[in-house]
């Protein structure tokens, strides 16, 4: 799943290629996708970018009162052209979900928005605003806004008992991080998974917190720039124990292990996580006596 640093990556590389642009045409190739029926879809058309926002993992292409806003969810992607093709998309077949293709001063220019797999979560909105997606209007504090101090992260972490892992992946606490950097990042902190989050003293707090930074502030930087074609291998290519399973851990050498739940994993150095202890590999046990 895109996150934070890639869809940053994602917004920068559509911002500076379409602002200025007329979105000249607009298909949607599965109405399953589209979350909104006002405006219609096709009151974008003809219409000019004023810029591309994030927020947390939304991108929200904008013109000038109404805006395109898309999650890519799990498995979907952004695949961009300089030569696009105007032609009739056949409904309900193959991975697109939609095409834009935009006119501008150097040429027709575009993008489909594809889904893999079978199970569909890509969503797309069109709004008069981009806050009128529920998504968005719930999503907690951004890591880099500057009210997300080290004040602000204890005080979210002293008034929950969720584990650590499934609070920094939640959207209305966190905006922005999912299963892949909240494993980064509690390995570079040296926290458990599942350790609660109101158990953590301030010491620890701070030393999350620098995580928090360190490793999306890396992600972003190396994300910025990339065109989509090259943002997934990017974002696999730092990966320390996410996906890493059964590899040896570059801090420690220890091997990475791996809790699976239903419909998704996490991944942890036992040496630099849990003081060498075994996690169960199931959701409601701490660990393996």
């Amino acid at each position: 799943m895109p996150e934070l640093p890639e869809v940053a990556g994602l917004a920068g590389f559509l911002n500076e290629q379409l602002q200025g642009s007329v979105l000249a045409k607009l298909q949607i190739a599965s109405f399953a996708v589209l979350k909104t029926a006002d405006p219609p879809f096709t009151a974008l058309e003809g219409r000019t970018v004023t810029g591309v926002q994030r927020f947390g993992k939304f991108i929200s292409i904008d013109t000038g009162g109404i805006s395109f806003v898309f999650h890519l969810a799990k498995a979907g992607w952004i695949r961009f052209t300089d030569s696009p093709t105007a032609g009739p998309l056949k409904m309900g077949s193959g991975h697109i979900a939609a095409r834009l293709v935009f006119a501008g001063a150097e040429g027709d220019r575009g993008f489909d928005l594809t889904e893999a797999g079978t199970k569909k979560s890509l969503a797309i909105y069109v709004v008069r605003d981009p806050q009128e997606v529920p998504g968005i209007a719930t999503l907690g504090p951004d890591p880099f806004a500057e009210a997300f101090d080290v004040g602000m992260l204890a005080e979210i972490l002293g008034g929950s008992s969720q584990q650590i892992k499934g609070l920094l992946r939640s959207q209305s606490v966190i905006a922005g991080i999912g299963n892949a950097y909240s494993d980064e990042i509690l390995h570079a902190a040296r926290i458990s998974p599942f350790a609660p989050a109101k158990s953590l003293d301030r010491e620890t707090v701070q030393v999350l917190y620098d995580a928090i930074h360190d490793i999306l502030g890396t992600a972003l930087a190396e994300a910025s720039g990339k065109p989509p074609k090259d943002l997934k291998d990017v974002k696999r290519s730092h990966m320390r124990v996410h996906a890493r399973t059964g590899q040896p851990c570059p801090v420690c050498g220890d091997t990475v292990r791996e809790v699976s739940f239903a419909d998704t994993a996490l991944q942890y150095c036992p040496t630099c996580q849990t003081k060498g202890k075994i996690l169960a590999d199931r959701r409601t046990s701490k660990f393996l006596k």
